[in-house]
């Protein structure tokens, strides 16, 4: 930029503003600045830019990293909440910057605001934040999150009625004959917790008594969800039917049971959560508890520009809808 402010004659700030179209410069300096800047091969730094303040509209995205198995990244779940957060940003002028955190390093959940890359962030999951979220909260870090809402909660959430989710899941498959019905992810995680309370509630409400042997708090992996598939049946538990805490987790369990024989829905019934598009086309196609992802990006957004602005927000909790399909045996 030096070499042009110099062979144009100009300061190096009117370099910067002729290269930024900048309407207060004239016509003509504008247009030689911009003719030396091609002739020398130069090209805008457009990240610098960011860094120097100079397009401060940029939110994060933050995703909860495990860097064992990387598994948020590869969740469509978790990516179509990232696509409709990302048109909600566009829709509003804004830009995004993705940020993985990993789960034993949250302090690094505050380096976007506080480096300048971002004016706000959104966090897609509490995994065990919860105190820290509070913390930051205190502190008037401008953030909301993707998650259920807990008791002494000081931070603004977006998620879905998981307790009432649960327990539509575990009714559809007590409606349909189930007995034995086994829930397939891990409680300690809040969203999943509520979700297996609703489970539970669903159980003592048909006047069943929870099996601890039914309770499988396996991690969104494959090969973990297979294992321990593999293990009931090594074990002789028995069971009709599984509510797996994400169509992930509840595809998975299909693909083990296939492999040791079993057939869905006609020896174990299945039902899943989220409503990813997979779960509409698996075979067979997979009853679901459907989150309403479009419309939570867009609450997701506006909430943060809402904080940002000054004004008070609140937790919004939205409804589930229970998605009848193949997995399991509708009476």
């Amino acid at each position: 930029m030096a070499d042009i402010a110099r062979l144009a004659n100009v300061s190096i700030s009117t370099v910067s503003r002729a290269l930024s179209n900048n309407p207060r410069l004239s016509e003509e300096t504008r247009n030689r600045v911009n003719e030396l800047a091609r002739s020398l091969n130069y090209s805008i730094n457009v990240g610098a830019q960011i860094l120097r303040g100079k397009a401060m509209q940029t939110v994060a995205v933050a995703f909860p990293y495990h860097p064992e198995h990387r598994q948020h990244f590869k969740d469509p779940f978790f990516l179509a909440t990232l696509g409709s957060i990302g048109d909600a940003l566009i829709d509003s002028g804004h830009s995004m910057l993705i940020v993985g955190v990993e789960t034993d390093k949250s302090e690094t959940l505050t380096q976007p605001h506080e480096s300048g890359q971002a004016i706000g962030t959104i966090m897609l999951g509490q995994e065990n934040n919860h105190d820290r979220f509070n913390e930051l909260a205190v502190r008037g870090l401008p953030f909301v999150v993707w998650g259920a809402r807990l008791p002494d909660q000081l931070y603004c959430t977006v998620g879905s009625d998981n307790l009432m989710g649960g327990r539509q899941a575990t009714e559809h498959l007590l409606d349909c004959g189930a007995r034995r019905v086994a829930f397939f992810g891990d409680g300690s995680l809040a969203e999943i917790g509520q979700r297996h309370q609703g489970y539970e509630a669903a159980l003592v409400a048909a006047g069943l008594t929870p099996d601890p042997q039914l309770y499988r708090p396996v991690p969104f992996v494959d090969a973990a969800v297979q294992r321990e598939v593999t293990a009931m049946l090594a074990q002789g538990v028995e069971f009709d039917a599984v509510f797996a805490a994400s169509d992930l987790v509840a595809l998975a369990v299909i693909a083990a049971l296939r492999d040791h024989g079993r057939q869905v829905p006609q020896d174990v019934q299945v039902v899943g959560f989220d409503d990813i598009r997979l779960a509409a086309e698996s075979h067979p196609a997979l009853t679901t508890i459907r989150q309403s992802i479009d419309e939570a990006g867009r609450v997701l957004v506006q909430l943060l520009l809402d904080k940002l602005a000054g004004r008070r927000v609140e937790s919004v909790m939205m409804p589930t809808r229970l998605m009848v399909r193949q997995s399991t045996r509708a009476r």
